[in-house]
């Protein structure tokens, strides 16, 4: 069984969908699970609707309405007018309303997997239906059936034992099947997410379940590369990365490969490509069972709008273990992810994101006891196997507040310069 990953960069418009199909002959489609993800920058579309539906009843209609057009429009663009595909979609967002009418719930985090995850639906959806209409056979497989979690809503932890009975149950070897990336679903089955980007983790998820021959990701980038081109000039190609390296590189935020994605293919040695959508006869990136990176060259890895907290005890005592554990305690229970830890004598310094925008609760709970300062839109810049001038290239960029360098890794936190 192989596994391919298809993101929304691979499916934003009808063309790229055309191309997905051509992925798939020339790769062949025996044997193949595909997880594709919602369609171009539709997620955020329906982080829209979510929030209209929470906060801004009045703009409700206008970011439904969007998200309809544009589905519209990807099916004009590959069916005709008579297709059944146009019913089944309109189905899905009968549902979806369906769901706004009857909802009873005010929890922000549980509303938002409901609604979130039908990008992910129609998506497969008209993959799928355009994949029959010119002849290449599929399974349309939701992932809510296969994919079993826990109730920690918008960023679900698996229930392993119960999610590899379900996958066996639902997927048959020898078909081409098409799910859904980032879902799952609870107890109740209510529809719970993976996380952001989580649909590189669904296919790791499905590739451990199945014993896979092999994880896909296609992108529209060469493979792994050494800096993102959006930020960085003179990138290079990664032609090989090990299980260790990639979970490093994750781990410090490349965006390429999800951060959970690694970890069950490692356990199995299961090997990750990499490759664009592009040009299918390009290998692309390996991540395997391996020593470092192929070629050995610094690699940069880039987090923008963070927040430095710098936090320090009023009555200016040592910040030791009891401070810091309260600290991180704080850090778990608003949910702020730590990207690096500084501690000196008297204070104590954390670079976090704050993606679910709890900080000013954050410092609400510590402000009485410690003396805080933050510093808002810095970057947090990870160097891997730097040099001199990878890092001199880095302080060009703005002001240096930390800097921390071990023997692999250097990381600055930089106030860029507008």
């Amino acid at each position: 069984m192989r596994i391919f990953k298809f993101g929304g960069a691979s499916v934003k418009n009808p063309d790229a969908v055309k191309n997905v199909a051509e992925v798939l002959q020339h790769e062949g489609t025996e044997n193949t699970l595909v997880v594709i993800s919602a369609m171009g920058k539709m997620t955020n579309a329906f982080e829209k609707v979510v929030e209209a539906y929470c906060y801004q009843k009045e703009n409700l209609e206008n970011a439904i309405l969007f998200i309809k057009n544009f589905h519209q429009e990807m099916m004009e663009g590959l069916f005709d007018k008579d297709h059944d595909v146009f019913s089944i979609v309109n189905n899905l967002f009968g549902e979806l309303a369906g769901f706004m009418a009857t909802n009873k719930s005010l929890d922000y985090n549980y509303i938002y997997d409901q609604i979130v995850g039908y990008g992910e639906l129609l998506s497969t959806t008209i993959v799928s239906h355009y994949l029959i209409s010119i002849n290449i056979e599929n399974n349309w497989l939701d992932v809510r059936n296969c994919i079993k979690t826990d109730a920690n809503y918008r960023d679900a932890k698996i229930n392993w034992e119960a999610t590899q009975q379900a996958i066996h149950e639902q997927v048959t070897l020898s078909s081409l099947h098409i799910t859904q990336g980032f879902l799952g679903s609870n107890e109740k089955n209510d529809t719970t997410t993976l996380g952001r980007e989580g649909s590189d983790y669904t296919a790791g998820i499905f590739a451990y379940c199945l014993d896979a021959e092999s994880v896909t990701i296609w992108k529209d980038v060469p493979g792994v590369l050494n800096a993102d081109p959006r930020v960085f000039d003179n990138t290079e190609l990664l032609t090989k990365i090990s299980y260790t390296e990639a979970i490093e590189m994750a781990f410090y935020g490349a965006s390429v490969i999800h951060p959970k994605t690694i970890q069950p293919l490692e356990q199995k040695q299961i090997p990750l490509f990499v490759r664009s959508f592009e040009n299918v006869n390009q290998q692309g990136t390996q991540v395997t069972k391996a020593i470092g990176i192929e070629p050995l060259t610094p690699c940069f890895i880039v987090k923008k709008n963070q927040i430095l907290i710098s936090i320090a005890a009023k009555d200016f005592s040592f910040m030791v273990e009891d401070n810091i554990s309260h600290v991180f305690q704080k850090l778990h229970e608003h949910k702020l992810k730590v990207n690096l830890i500084q501690n000196s004598a008297i204070s104590f310094s954390v670079c976090v994101e704050d993606k679910f925008g709890n900080f000013q609760q954050f410092i609400n709970d510590l402000q009485y006891s410690y003396s805080i300062k933050s510093y808002h839109n810095v970057a947090l810049y990870t160097v891997r196997h730097f040099d001199n001038s990878a890092i001199e290239s880095i302080l060009k960029r703005g002001k240096s507040i930390i800097r921390q360098i071990n023997t692999e890794t250097a990381q600055l936190v930089i106030q860029e310069n507008v």
